[in-house]
């Protein structure tokens, strides 16, 4: 049975979703400013991860992802690029749509632009000004007053006083207390009139925490099974959102809770993804060690990036560095490589938990979705293929690989591929020195033939001699 870990109640928990045989999962996804960084990829990766495996769990799943397509970044982005906020975030979506291609992320079920649901962002405020729980300023904003809902602080374990106390943003003076978050924000003059919608407390915008509740609610109903996104995210933005979706159904006592510290209300399994580190330092733009998946691309196979995430449990820290990458693609390697003598192989349709290398794999996805222990399930199925060259084993290599989005490819493809190292193979160049070397092993010219071998080595080919004359070659 699967079990995860619950950031509400900080422990595992049995899955149960509201519907048996049916998940409904919302994550957090992109504001669509700029190119998406290896964060984002991480996010993608570990919720698509997510979602194949209560899929191959026999779950239906309807996934949301959003789109955050309007926010004070968008509009100074526009304005600086003298554009359309539409123009902007269309092209920035196309980006990330082309990024998560490349890591083999499956398309969500939904995947909600904030400005389609302004109307129901204002209806959920209106609800929150109804139960005391919204309140607009002398500034035009609409606030939520924080203190007014009881159970706020609990997803991030923080009392209000905690919080008040770390408050580090300069309080406006409008606001009741320093903590209220804005719901509603009004306009400013200078401000494109495509960012302006008109409300009954005059013309704005949505704050950022709205957006979330609002389109959730929307797509999943006022309660679903499993809310993710980034560590990031946990405070303030999903404290928020519980306050807003909460508040909005049942008041400022919130919804009670079951005896598993399961919300009633809301979302019943809130997940985190741990964050990503570049050499051991937080990624940030004033370190210099900030990197958009594009820029990673361009150095490495794209599946070896999902495979360099995958390697590590999701909510643990993931290091970034050339070594780490370097390792994720030999290992990788090692994975295709005990493949490569299979190239007719197909995964099955349904997998057989019984198997022992499959109930291992099964048992690890069931425990917190642990990839790492999953992958190295994975490993010891090649060792044994290296050994045995057993089809059956390489079948089942290719299924349980095929749940994580890995060694779906052509062997060759993968293990001839050059990315990020100059120019591509003279595939032509390699075969004809094989051919040369072939010659010289059949004129028992060895000294010539292990020149060649050492030439094709310096060029970065590793070559294998197989049964019947056969040469097999790869990248080194």
């Amino acid at each position: 049975m699967l079990h995860i870990y619950n950031t509400y109640s900080r422990q595992k928990e049995a899955f149960k979703p509201l519907n048996p045989n049916q998940v409904r999962m919302y994550v957090c996804g992109m504001t669509v400013y700029d190119y998406c960084h290896l964060g984002h990829a991480r996010v993608m990766v570990v919720f698509d991860m997510v979602q194949r495996w209560l899929r191959a769990s026999n779950y239906a799943v309807t996934y949301v992802r959003n789109i955050t397509d309007i926010d004070d970044k968008i509009i100074k982005r526009a304005l600086e690029n003298g554009e359309s906020i539409r123009a902007l975030t269309d092209r920035f979506i196309q980006a990330m749509h082309e990024d998560a291609d490349a890591l083999g992320i499956e398309r969500p079920t939904h995947e909600p632009r904030a400005t389609e649901y302004v109307e129901q962002m204002l209806e959920m405020i209106e609800q929150l000004e109804s139960k005391g729980l919204a309140y607009q300023a002398d500034n035009g904003d609409v606030n939520y007053a924080v203190r007014d809902f009881k159970n706020y602080g609990r997803l991030s374990g923080k009392s209000l006083d905690e919080l008040r106390a770390g408050e580090r943003v300069a309080v406006a003076t409008e606001k009741r207390d320093p903590l209220d978050f804005v719901l509603w924000k009004s306009a400013k003059v200078d401000e494109p009139a495509d960012t302006k919608w008109d409300s009954k407390w005059g013309v704005g915008r949505p704050g950022w925490h709205i957006e979330c509740s609002a389109m959730s609610k929307a797509l999943l109903g006022e309660q679903f099974d499993i809310h993710g996104g980034g560590a990031d995210l946990q405070f303030p933005h999903h404290e928020n959102e519980i306050a807003q979706s909460e508040g909005a159904l049942c008041g400022g006592d919130g919804c009670g809770c079951d005896e598993d510290y399961k919300p009633n209300g809301f979302v019943r399994y809130w997940m985190h993804n741990g964050f990503i580190r570049v050499d051991n330092e937080k990624m940030s733009k004033s370190l210099g060690n900030f990197f958009t998946i594009r820029d990673v691309l361009k150095e490495y196979d794209a599946e070896v990036v999902r495979f360099f995430i995958l390697r590590a449990q999701y909510r643990s820290p993931l290091n970034y560095s050339n070594e780490h990458l370097n390792d994720a693609r030999a290992a990788l390697t090692r994975l295709y490589t005990a493949l490569k003598d299979f190239t007719d192989v197909q995964p099955d349709a349904k997998i057989d938990w019984t198997k022992p290398y499959a109930a291992q794999f099964k048992a690890a996805m069931d425990d917190d979705f642990n990839t790492a222990v999953a992958v190295s399930v994975l490993f010891d199925l090649a060792s044994e293929i290296n050994k045995s060259a057993d089809v059956a084993l390489a079948r089942e290599l290719k299924t349980l690989a095929g749940v994580l989005g890995l060694l779906q490819r052509d062997s060759n493809e993968f293990l001839r591929a050059t990315v990020g190292e100059g120019e591509a193979l003279d595939v032509a160049k390699i075969e004809a020195l094989i051919e040369q070397r072939k010659t010289a092993k059949a004129n028992k010219d060895f000294a010539q033939a292990d020149a060649i071998r050492a030439q094709l080595l310096e060029m970065g080919i590793v070559i294998e001699d197989k049964a019947g004359g056969v040469v097999d070659w790869r990248k080194a």
